[in-house]
């Protein structure tokens, strides 16, 4: 774990708080509560592959319903991986 990792946590938390229930809700805000967690404690890539799919999942959803825009979720999807650790390059 590193400082941009945990900077990148806490910017998640923070666009947790920021839109709540109002954008989010509660299964929601947990998936990504745990993609985030699995994300800053995972040692590799792999660890993270099933967080890194429910995720996919749900910002395909949150834009398809029309409750996201496309830019929202890409930061939300940035921020995620970073904090995740870095991918292994080929």
């Amino acid at each position: 774990m590193n400082s941009e990792r945990t900077q990148a946590y806490g910017r998640i938390v923070k666009t947790l708080e920021d839109v709540g229930a109002t954008k989010l809700q509660p299964a929601e805000q947990s998936r990504i509560r745990e993609a985030a967690d699995t994300l800053i404690f995972a040692a590799d890539i792999a660890e993270a592959r099933a967080a890194l799919r429910d995720i996919d999942a749900l910002a395909d959803h949150l834009i398809s319903s029309g409750r996201w825009l496309e830019e929202r979720v890409d930061r939300l999807i940035e921020d995620l991986l970073a904090c995740g650790p870095a991918p292994v390059a080929a």
